[in-house]
Order: structure tokens, then C-alpha cells, then sequence
């Protein structure tokens, strides 16, 4: 039996597993990089120990001393949450060969689904639709622009070992093709170590949605209903919500069974996402998978009442599944918005910095589920992701104001974040009626870019004025003279929290 977890990973994701152990008996271990000395989840974790310096290369991703430490500590299992090794199958491996329980897939389902070119041909034999294109392009230019001439323009480039949009390139014309390819080819290379690519048709206004599913070791699979993640800037998700507005309960049905079959044909095990895109006429094709924990599994949580980190704890522990197919109900609505520290305003520039005050939204039907406080400062190293909020309601309408009026109640000052800019999103006409697709920050950027909030900057205005007013009062009760260079550091402070200048 598991009784002790040691979390290879940092941010709301750690924090979100150790309270899944926590509520199951199971002793965490929190790892963390200089960077993250103070961050919450060391604080939050049983135990708690050092990797190394801020890079990720010396610490989250060292899996010698992630290893090292999880034999010293005696720890059962480890749980990789989401980037860093989470798909990484030495690291599952090595995990595995030091007689510790991975919390995830073997290590042959992650290399056969990481490799897009391997996962298309093993998608065939399973009878799992996918989108026309290449498995491997020739050498020869003149073979390539054939190819992609018999596709058909517009076509997509993509790194066979790609994620998060990296190596990717829409070409829609031919004298765009090599330009394109060689470009696609030297990211793949610089992020991935491998400038392998392949191209695909590229579909039109398609949608993105993807299905949950959970797989034990006894030859048991089901799926968890979809997501639709089409509001995306950069192939980043930034806004998911479950059902999605689009599909109809056919189109749902005949998904969710090619979902199962693609992770059956890797003898899955763990929870995972089979992705796929939806044309405007409603045809779908699989994208990819995600052999791990996605970063919106609480919107299909909170309509489903499915812990899925306990659900992958209880696979690893070899427990069959606690439940059946026809036993999963999708209840009510949610979304999830994922709050970053950014400026929208200067094309989303990380705004890493001291979190001088925060407000986190609460009330009925609304989570949080974050790892910043007062006082904490976000490095200039990782994700500027803050946190991740996610509301649900009987129906998806109530479900967006639900999320327009947590959204109002989210504050924080010091850094720049995003709030506005999803603000801006929940109140788009294009959104609220459904109608979005994946080009839909794209069409509609310099609308979404105006606040939706048009009280914000007078209550900035406000804080800033109660602030002074504050510090006034302050100064009446001692002797200005022998404190006036302390009023000049106060006016400085005041410009460094709000980022503006009184003056």
C-alpha cells in the first residue's frame, strides 16, 4: 500500500496532489528548487526537501537527485504532475528499476503516445480517426511540396515530439512550405532535441476537445466526458469548460468510444486525454495524447465527483477502478480560467514580482486552486501561472456569470495578471453563445484586450487614495521633521505596488 508520495513538481499542481494525499492518510513530500524556498506547497508538505538551484535542469528535471531523495525519505511512490518528467519515460523507468511506484503510465504507453508520428500509426490500427497527412516526410523539397499539394493547403507542420505549440507551423501557401519547414525543424531541435516533423491538413475553425479516461490494471477503461479547450492564444489553453457547447450527445458518444479504443491500443494504465479536433461540420479526428494529469482536470472533477488524483493513486496502488461506465453522470456546468501573472496589455510579458495583497474569490460552487499568499514572490523561473479558477453551476449561463463574479472578487496587487483580459472573454457575445473556436482570441484580440471590468481603474484609484489617506494619518501622530525622508520611501512604495507614478 501507498502510505508515503513524494511530489515531483512545484505550483498549484503539488499543492493539489499533497491535498488529495492528505484526505487519504498518504504522508507527502514536497521537493523544491532555491527559488521555491518559501513557495506553498513546501509549506503545505509533511516533509520537504531541497533539489538544487533555480534552473529546472538542476532540480525539477535532475531525476538522480529527485531519486536520491525519495530512497532517503523512504518514500512508496512518486506523482510527477504535469510538465517537467510527467511524460519523460527514463524518468518512469528509473522510478520503476529503484523499486518506487510511478504514479502514471508504463513507460512503453508514454514513448508510444510522445511520439505524434508513432501515435498516428498506432491510431490507424486501432480504428481511431485521424487527420490527413504524413508519417514521415521525404528528403527531397520537391517530394514535399508534392505532398502537401495532395493534402491540400492550408497544411500544418508539427515536431513528432512536440508539445505546447513549439515546432509548429500553418502553411498556406507553397512558397511558405521550407521556409516554414526549416524554421519548424530548429525549434523541434532546440526544444525537444529532435527536429523531426510531420505534416497534417490543416482544419478550419476547428475546435479542440479532448476526453478524460482512466485506465487500471485489470483491463478496465472509461472515459470522463470531454472538455472543450478551443479558447487558446498561442495553442496555450487559457479558458476549458465541460460539456462543451458544441458537440451533440452522437458526436459525444462515438468520441468517447474512440477514446476508449486509443488507450486500450497502448494498454493504458492511469489517467490520461485523448485529444481531438472537431471540424465546423462536426467531423473529428485524434490529435494527441496526454499520457498524464491535465492541467484542467477540475472542471471534469466538480461535473463528475471524481477525484482523479485519488483515482490515480488507487490505480497505482493495483485497485481496479471504483466505478463503471454507466455509473458516471455529468452533472451541471464548469469552467476553468487560468490566472496568470502577465501583462495582456504589453503582448502578455511575464510579470514575475512580490504578490503585495491578494483577495481569492469564494462563495458558492467556486475553487481555487493556486499556491501564491501576501507576501510571496513569484520567480522569474517557472510558469507565471498563479492559479487556476474554476466555477460550476446547474447551467453553463449561470456558470459564466458565476465566473464574471469571481473573477470581480479576485485581487491582486503588485504583479500585473490577466483577470481583465478572461473578464473580457466571459463577456464576449462569440463566447457566451458558443460560437467560438480556436481562432477566437485570435479574431477577436484588440476587443478582449479592452477591459471588461470599466470600474477597475477607478478602484485602483480608490486603493491607492485609502493608501495615502492611511499613511497620513500615520505621519499626524509623529513629528514630520524627523520623518521626513521616510514619507519620500512611502511614495516610492506606493509606486512600486501599483506600478504607477504619483507624481
Amino acid at each position: 500500500m501507498i502510505k508515503k508520495v513524494l511530489v515531483a513538481n512545484r505550483g498549484e499542481i503539488a499543492v493539489r496532489i499533497i491535498r488529495s494525499c492528505r484526505e487519504m492518510g498518504i504522508r507527502s513530500v514536497a521537493v523544491y528548487s532555491d527559488a521555491d524556498r518559501s513557495s506553498m506547497h513546501v509549506r503545505y508538505a509533511d516533509e520537504a526537501y531541497r533539489l538544487g538551484p533555480a534552473a529546472s535542469t538542476e532540480s525539477y528535471l535532475n531525476i538522480d537527485k529527485i531519486l536520491e531523495i525519495a530512497k532517503a525519505c523512504k518514500t512508496d511512490a512518486i506523482h510527477p504532475g504535469y510538465g517537467f518528467l510527467s511524460e519523460n519515460s527514463k524518468f518512469a523507468t528509473m522510478v520503476r528499476k529503484a523499486g518506487i511506484i510511478f504514479i502514471g503510465p508504463s513507460a512503453e504507453a508514454i514513448d508510444a503516445m510522445g511520439d505524434k508520428m508513432t501515435a498516428r500509426d498506432l491510431m490507424k490500427k486501432a480504428g481511431v480517426t485521424i487527420v490527413p497527412g504524413t508519417d514521415q516526410l521525404p528528403e527531397s523539397e520537391d517530394e514535399i511540396k508534392k505532398l502537401a499539394k495532395q493534402i491540400g493547403y492550408p497544411v500544418m507542420l508539427k515536431a513528432s515530439a512536440g508539445g505546447g505549440g513549439k515546432g509548429m507551423r500553418l502553411v498556406k501557401k507553397e512558397k511558405e512550405l521550407i521556409p516554414s519547414l526549416l524554421r519548424a525543424r530548429s525549434e523541434a531541435r532546440n526544444a525537444f532535441g529532435n527536429e523531426t516533423v510531420y505534416m497534417e491538413k490543416y482544419l478550419e475553425e476547428p475546435h479542440h476537445i479532448e476526453f478524460q479516461i482512466l485506465a487500471d490494471n485489470h483491463g478496465n477503461v472509461i472515459h470522463l466526458f470531454e472538455r472543450e479547450c478551443s479558447v487558446q492564444r498561442r495553442h496555450q489553453k487559457v479558458v476549458e469548460e465541460t460539456p462543451s457547447p458544441f458537440i451533440t450527445p452522437e458526436l459525444r458518444a462515438a468520441m468517447a468510444e474512440q477514446a476508449i479504443a486509443a488507450a486500450r491500443s497502448v494498454n493504458y494504465s492511469g489517467a490520461g486525454t485523448i485529444e481531438f479536433l472537431v471540424d465546423k461540420d462536426r467531423n473529428f479526428y485524434f490529435l494527441e495524447m496526454n499520457t498524464r494529469l491535465q492541467v484542467e482536470h477540475p472542471i471534469t472533477e466538480r461535473v463528475t465527483g471524481i477525484d482523479l488524483v485519488k483515482a490515480q493513486i488507487r490505480i497505482a496502488n493495483n485497485e481496479p477502478l471504483y466505478y463503471k461506465q454507466d455509473e458516471i453522470r455529468q452533472y451541471g456546468h464548469a469552467i476553468e480560467t487560468r490566472i496568470y501573472a502577465e501583462d495582456p496589455q504589453n503582448n502578455f510579458r511575464p510579470s514575475p514580482g512580490l504578490v503585495r495583497h491578494i483577495s481569492e474569490p469564494k462563495g458558492l460552487g467556486v475553487r481555487t486552486d493556486g499556491y501564491v499568499y501576501e507576501g510571496y514572490e513569484i520567480p522569474v523561473h517557472y510558469d507565471p501561472l498563479i492559479s487556476k479558477l474554476i466555477v460550476w453551476s446547474p447551467t453553463r449561463a449561470e456558470a459564466i456569470e458565476r465566473m464574471k463574479r469571481a473573477l470581480f472578487e479576485y485581487k491582486i496587487t503588485g504583479v500585473k495578471t490577466n483577470i481583465s483580459f478572461v473578464q473580457s472573454i466571459m463577456e464576449s457575445d462569440t463566447f457566451v453563445k458558443g460560437n467560438y473556436n480556436t481562432h477566437f482570441i485570435d479574431n477577436n484580440l484588440e476587443e478582449l484586450l479592452k477591459p471588461a471590468n470599466k470600474s477597475e481603474e477607478i478602484e485602483d484609484i480608490a486603493m491607492i487614495m485609502a493608501y495615502l489617506h492611511y499613511q497620513n494619518e500615520q505621519k499626524k501622530r509623529r513629528d514630520f521633521s524627523s520623518n521626513r525622508q521616510q514619507e519620500g520611501a512611502n511614495w516610492k512604495n506606493i509606486g512600486r505596488m501599483f506600478r504607477f507614478n504619483p507624481y
